[in-house]
């Protein structure tokens, strides 16, 4: 079989994100409202601000709005890591970044998968924040012992799955047959099970621990717990949710409303508490509730650099000290307040972020620029040809996660008041053994699609090379 019979990886990955959604609206009904909501509030949004739409229109964008998807999942073994890893890998998604959410009380640590190309994630920006629970954090050895058999007795993939992964990495792709099977069997691993797989004792237990470790632990697979769309205004999405019969989480995580968005500003509606059934020793089945899934929303800014990320770190530490609690409802307005104040010292517009070296930025020759292609000096500069005109420049699109706002929507939206303290060291080298394999540094990511745009600007203009 030629490559040119095999499916695109990218063109997988938009078949199973399309398709998880729909079994996700299926599952959690309340998520369809939610994308409803965006969609309309995204048509304000463009209609109304001709200068954002421009800029979309213009970086591409625009085009891939609606498709914006992240999904979040939760893995308890090395082995269902290690298999993830070549189940994404058949969509064209690698290992990006690594996140330590035990510093802020939650015991896993994760990576994002994800399209590392701008083209590839053009086609499709999916992308799933993937969590390996940290048995060595619970601090019961019985009930940690108890985790690692139940752990150890489930399988989350199909068969079959299994079977077209190894096909797909034997011969070099999929078929059109191949790949429609591969996402119809990958999707039940992150289907919802009403039914656990523990007793209602087992489950409390575990529950007591952590709810997030009950929640890996108790069940047939890693559920999908959420599924993300892409606002182009959170704080119009958060004002109109209640509206919708949607309750939002009290405070929106990351940076505060800016007129140039950084980062990423992320809310969600508190998780459903929703039936299951224990299965005791005997057999029997015990009903009871399950608070786990709900439905977030995102906004993405431009991506910071090492100097940029530097500098939101320290102010959002800063907001953070002065407020001496976490962000909850009680405290909602002095929090905002607060990093509002804070957030002054960071530049918010793009001059100055790319100027400062705060940001990165692609770059698009001019109309002007290309007329004057044959007449430019070939020792021109980025920064002279910017003068000039001949050279515009927008936003990166900022593809991750921050580790702090995973951390505050989950504990936020299941009403925790509680924060667990763990002292346990980061363990990136313990993550990607169990990974099999090392995660991208997302930083790196940046610079080489920002680096691939000042390339085809000097080819475009006909030069050699351009200095930056």
């Amino acid at each position: 079989m030629t490559a040119q019979q095999f499916v695109s990886p990218n063109e997988i990955r938009a078949r199973f994100s399309h398709a998880m959604s729909e079994m996700y609206q299926k599952e959690v009904p309340l998520y369809g409202d939610l994308l409803e909501l965006v969609a309309e509030t995204n048509r304000q949004v463009l209609r109304e601000d001709a200068a954002l739409a421009h800029q979309l229109q213009i970086t591409g964008e625009i085009e891939r709005l609606a498709m914006e998807r992240h999904g979040a999942i939760r893995v308890g073994t090395e082995q269902e890591l290690a298999t993830l890893r070549r189940l994404f890998n058949v969509m064209g998604m690698s290992p990006v970044g690594y996140y330590d959410l035990a510093v802020a009380g939650v015991p896993v640590h994760s990576t994002a998968f994800r399209a590392v190309h701008e083209d590839a994630l053009q086609i499709s920006p999916f992308r799933v924040f993937t969590s390996l629970l940290r048995l060595e954090l619970i601090d019961n050895p019985e009930l940690r012992q108890l985790a690692q058999q139940l752990l150890a007795r489930r399988r989350i993939f199909t068969e079959r799955a299994l079977e077209l992964i190894a096909l797909q990495e034997a011969q070099g792709g999929l078929d059109e047959n191949q790949a429609d099977e591969f996402v119809e069997q990958a999707l039940e691993t992150f289907r919802w099970h009403s039914r656990a797989t523990v007793s209602a004792a087992e489950y409390q237990q575990l529950h007591d621990q952590h709810r997030l470790i009950a929640d890996v632990v108790a069940f047939k697979g890693p559920h999908i717990n959420h599924l993300t769309p892409r606002t182009l205004n959170i704080d119009l999405v958060q004002q109109a949710m209640p509206g919708r019969g949607i309750t939002p989480k009290a405070v929106i995580e990351g940076p505060p409303p800016r007129r140039r968005p950084i980062l990423l500003r992320q809310t969600s509606f508190k998780a459903l508490e929703e039936n299951v059934d224990f299965v005791e020793h005997d057999g029997s089945a015990v009903h009871g509730h399950h608070t786990a899934r709900f439905g977030e929303i995102e906004q993405r800014g431009v991506a910071l650099t090492t100097k940029g990320r530097a500098l939101y770190d320290r102010l959002l530490q800063a907001t953070n000290d002065a407020l001496q609690a976490p962000p909850n409802e009680k405290n909602a307005d002095r929090y905002n307040q607060l990093l509002a104040q804070n957030f002054q010292a960071f530049p918010d517009d793009y001059a100055t972020l790319r100027e400062q070296q705060l940001a990165w930025f692609r770059y698009f020759p001019t109309e002007c620029g290309l007329a004057a292609k044959d007449s430019l000096d070939q020792h021109s500069t980025l920064e002279q040809l910017i003068a000039k005109e001949y050279i515009r420049f927008q936003p990166l699109v900022y593809e991750d996660f921050l580790p702090v706002s995973a951390a505050g929507i989950f504990q936020s939206n299941l009403g925790d008041t509680s924060h667990a303290q763990y002292n346990a060291t980061s363990s990136k080298a313990a993550f990607e053994l169990a990974l099999g394999a090392e995660v991208i540094d997302e930083l790196s990511l940046y610079q080489q699609t920002q680096q691939r745009s000042i390339d085809a600007c000097a080819q475009a203009l006909g030069l050699h090379a351009l200095a930056v």
